[in-house]
């Protein structure tokens, strides 16, 4: 016991006689920084999605201004399912640079009404139940939509202020548009989504 502490000193001592290389010490610092742009951007890439939220068409789940964050795993194995809230390419923009922050309200292959300020799945009598809507919908000419297979229609939370499917070109977002299902808020007021 008394021989380790011997060594464990004189190993301290040498590492502390050793002259300070300027070099060395640079060198090492740039390691540790390119292991981090690597990880950060591998996780950025292949697991998690970061996104903002600039208005106010999620209210009140995600608030104007607020960053979410994503998981790019989700739909690896899965399909998106009602009610989740995803961030997708917004299919007006050709580019592909645009993303959005919305709702998932129609699958593939379902048809869905808005009437009267309520929305209907595959003619439902029952309108489809929305806890998550702060205040109703404003009624509109009613409207009809079939969603083709692979795609889905979204909505946003704040339908009253939300740019969503019902006034977009191209209506649907085929799935290999949808990048992350959100799992978090993480500014500035931080909370989980559901």
């Amino acid at each position: 016991m008394e021989e380790e502490t011997k060594r464990a000193g004189r190993s301290r001592k040498k590492k502390e006689d050793e002259p300070f290389d300027l070099k060395k010490e640079i060198i090492s610092w740039i390691q540790i920084i390119v292991a981090a742009v690597v990880i950060a951007f591998f996780l950025t890439t292949f697991i998690i999605a970061n996104s903002r939220v600039p208005t106010g068409s999620m209210e009140p789940t995600i608030m104007s201004k607020s960053r979410v964050i994503g998981s790019r795993l989700a739909y690896l194995t899965d399909d998106p399912e009602r009610g989740d809230v995803v961030i997708f390419h917004y299919p007006d923009d050709p580019s592909g640079k645009t993303y959005f922050v919305k709702r998932v309200i129609g699958l593939p292959g379902e048809t869905v009404d808005i009437i009267d300020g309520k929305v209907y799945i595959d003619g439902s009598n029952t309108p489809l139940d929305e806890p998550y809507l702060a205040e109703p919908m404003e009624p509109e000419e009613p409207m009809h939509f079939e969603v083709p297979e692979g795609c889905y229609f979204m909505l946003g939370d704040n339908r009253n202020n939300s740019r969503d499917a019902r006034y977009w070109k191209n209506t649907y977002v085929e799935k290999d548009k949808i990048i992350a299902k959100v799992l978090f808020c993480y500014f500035p007021n931080p909370h989980m989504i559901r």
